[in-house]
């Protein structure tokens, strides 16, 4: 095979590169006759269409646009804002004129004569009149608050005139901060209860109360439910002060269905419709009763300000600050033609709309014309198309047949070798036994002179490898399954040798003891080791040989049976160290080293010499106290330098008194943020269990250290012994 450019010339590549030039001048060189021919003559039935559908478009679409919407949506915004805005003007100059009359009430009170006010009558329906309400909880017996009722009365007639003149007020009334409304209106019986009784009306909690206190003037409310009816509307309210203090509010709350009747542009083309915002971007009058531009109460109602159709918020936001274009806003999947204009007396906004689809009034007119056009267009084209379907389909099924007969010639060429090799190697795979030949070998059959004697090469030279790889995995699992047997006798071995029966001296009272290891891998070189040296001297070695594994064991074992050794044979802690550190120099090819602590205790007295070599400081617990470390200069560990000397210090324990010592597998146990347990938790988890024996403090400490590296694992061995002094046979401190 020889390889030209990125072409491989004689390869099952060249193959299926001619099968597909060749089936592909065929389909070209017949697509591209027919599409010549189809092409000039549709392209002259496209261009004689477009040009009359254009002119179609243009001149309905101009009229249309420019004529209806551009022309004229803006100027009627404006009217309809300046209509709606005379009548929130008359509300104004109503309330204004109520607060004035009851702010000189408030201000001069003895000038006004007292009158008199009356609660709701049913048989007053349909009468304009003033009735009195209270709060639920207010004293009605009290001489200020009938005081103020008789001034309030001199507001009867203003308050049922005022109702009477505007056929969309709802009521009328004064609300005062001692807990009475005084209103005007021509339906006092939905203020009786079935019992009798009179309704109560919580006068300073309501958002007309509030509101109007904290802005100071005329205020008019977000959309709210009425109090003694079902309906819906906005309160204009204005408050009334009394030497600075917030003494009452006077309003009107009106209807927004009688507020519909005021605006006759929305009723007069069904497809244009306007809505109002207030200043918070709250719709409060819609004709729409669903979606983003109906009405809600204050507390449902949505900011249009802050509408996720970045248009709308965007439109709204200039239609409160001034009158705006004609603007096309996209919402909720629609669009709109939308003008908006300034409320000035309310601050609030006047929106008018025109659905976007209202303008397809006139497309649709154009659509009819295009149809006629399309129509002829199409009968000329179809008349086209039937000609050269036929020319087509005999071309289509020629190159197939072709196609077809060259590929499965072609497939069967290539597929043949192929299905040869896959039986070959089915068949070795179903070969058994240890004798069996799995081996798959060239054969003439696969020298194709393509990729298919490549691939058959390399199959065979897997072959080879997989079952050599195969021996040589054999090999090196017979050797782990021995390395592991022989690890697993060693753990056994170490373990036989540190001392694992607890108590160790059941006869021996002076003393309780715990002491426990658990290795980083399957063989420490940790160690711990007591002993009695005679009946009155118990000798305790805790040591952490430098490395891992089998080579740290080993050390082990010789560190531990020389210390003990010198231990029983007389020595003083010191005397111990300075032979045995001697001894293990001696032919330390490997460089090795061992920290140690070994004392000799005096059972009859309390009294101890210890030495350190490179160890860590141990923690001494006395009777009724807490856990400390005792911290004091230690000497370098053994088995690093030849001259060393060893120091000694003595200790002395009461009965009461517990010695833990340790390795630092303890403190640099390590969570999965790589800190450190350290000595600060280490001295914690001692003091959980400062009352218990010594196997519940080696417990309690263990637990706290795998609560503490959960997730972690064990990088270095855990070592730990425990020692209580109970005193000279057993006469234990109980303090």
């Amino acid at each position: 095979m020889r390889k030209i450019w990125k072409l491989v010339i004689g390869g099952i590549e060249t193959k299926i590169f001619n099968l597909v030039l060749v089936t592909a001048i065929l389909i070209l060189v017949a697509f591209v006759g027919v599409t010549f021919y189809s092409s000039n003559q549709l392209t002259e039935l496209v261009q004689e269409t477009n040009t009359k559908q254009t002119e179609a478009i243009r001149k309905t679409s101009t009229d249309t646009i420019h004529g209806i919407i551009y022309d004229g949506l803006a100027t009627d915004n404006m009217m309809e804002a300046m209509i709606v805005d005379m009548l929130f003007q008359d509300h104004v100059k109503a309330i204004s004129m109520l607060g004035e009359y009851a702010q000189m009430l408030y201000d001069d009170p003895d000038h006004y004569a007292r009158g008199q006010v009356e609660v709701p009558k049913p048989g007053m329906d349909g009468t304009a009149c003033a009735q009195v309400l209270f709060q639920k909880v207010i004293d009605q017996s009290d001489p200020a608050l009938i005081d103020e009722m008789g001034l309030l009365a001199n507001l009867n007639d203003m308050l049922v005139s005022i109702y009477s003149s505007f056929p969309e007020v709802g009521s009328c009334f004064i609300g005062t901060a001692s807990g009475v409304l005084l209103m005007a209106d021509d339906t006092p019986s939905t203020k009786i209860l079935d019992d009798g009784s009179f309704k109560t009306i919580e006068v300073t909690e309501r958002p007309w109360f509030q509101g109007a206190g904290m802005d100071g003037e005329i205020f008019f409310t977000e959309i709210e439910e009425d109090s003694f009816t079902d309906r819906i509307g906005v309160v204009c309210a204005k408050p009334i002060y009394q030497d600075g203090k917030l003494v009452a509010v006077v309003g009107t709350d009106f209807y927004l269905n009688d507020m519909r009747e005021e605006i006759s542009a929305s009723g007069s083309d069904s497809s244009q419709f306007i809505f109002i915002i207030n200043g918070e971007g709250h719709v409060i009058f819609s004709p729409k009763t669903k979606g983003i531009l109906s009405v809600q109460t204050a507390e449902a109602a949505t900011d249009l300000r802050e509408s996720t159709d970045e248009e709308l918020a965007a439109f709204i936001t200039q239609a409160l600050q001034g009158a705006t274009e004609v603007t096309m806003v996209h919402m909720e999947g629609e669009g709109f033609y939308m003008a908006g204009s300034p409320l000035p007396s309310t601050g609030w906004a006047l929106i008018s709309v025109i659905p976007e689809n209202t303008a397809d009034l006139s497309t649709q007119q154009m659509l009819k014309n295009y149809r006629i056009i399309q129509t002829e267009a199409v009968n000329t084209f179809r008349d086209n198309i039937k000609q050269s379907k036929t020319t087509i389909i005999v071309l289509v099924v020629t190159i197939l047949l072709f196609t077809t007969a060259g590929a499965v010639t072609l497939g069967q060429k290539i597929a043949d070798p192929i299905r040869k090799m896959t039986e070959k190697i089915v068949a070795l795979g179903k070969k058994e036994g240890e004798d069996a030949d799995k081996l798959f070998r060239m054969e003439d059959t696969y020298k194709t002179g393509d990729e298919i004697e490549i691939l058959a090469k390399s199959f065979a030279d897997i072959s080879e490898k997989t079952i050599k790889y195969v021996e040589e995995v054999k090999q090196v699992t017979a050797e782990k399954e021995r390395i592991g047997a022989e690890l697993t006798m060693a753990t056994d071995i170490q373990e036989s040798q540190l001392p694992h029966i607890f108590p160790p001296y059941p006869d021996v009272e002076e003393f309780d003891l715990y002491a426990s290891m658990n290795p980083a891998k399957e063989v420490g070189g940790d160690f711990y080791d007591f002993f009695l040296i005679d009946r009155n001297h118990l000798g305790m070695v805790m040591a952490d040989v430098s490395g891992k594994g089998v080579p740290a064991a080993l050390f082990m074992m010789i560190s531990k049976t020389l210390i003990k050794n010198r231990l029983l044979s007389g020595d003083s802690p010191a005397q111990a160290l300075d032979a045995v550190n001697r001894q293990l120099l001696d032919g330390n090819d490997a460089g090795m080293f061992v920290t140690v602590w070994l004392a000799v205790l005096d059972l009859s007295t309390g009294k101890g010499i210890a030495a350190n070599a490179g160890h860590e400081h141990p923690a001494l617990k006395r009777a009724g106290g807490e856990y400390e470390l005792i911290k004091y200069r230690h000497n370098p560990a053994a088995a690093t330098f030849d001259d060393l000397t060893f120091d000694e210090h003595e200790f002395i324990l009461k009965p009461g008194d517990k010695l833990f010592i340790y390795t630092d597998g303890v403190t640099e146990a390590m969570n999965t943020q790589r800190e450190l347990f350290g000595t600060d938790r280490m001295v914690l988890a001692l003091n959980e269990a400062k009352d218990q024996g010594p196997r519940e403090v080696l417990e309690k400490v263990m637990e706290k250290i795998r609560e503490f590296s959960a997730g972690a694992d064990q990088f270095d061995d855990i070592t730990m012994l425990c020692l209580e002094y109970n005193g000279p046979r057993g006469e234990k401190n109980h303090e």
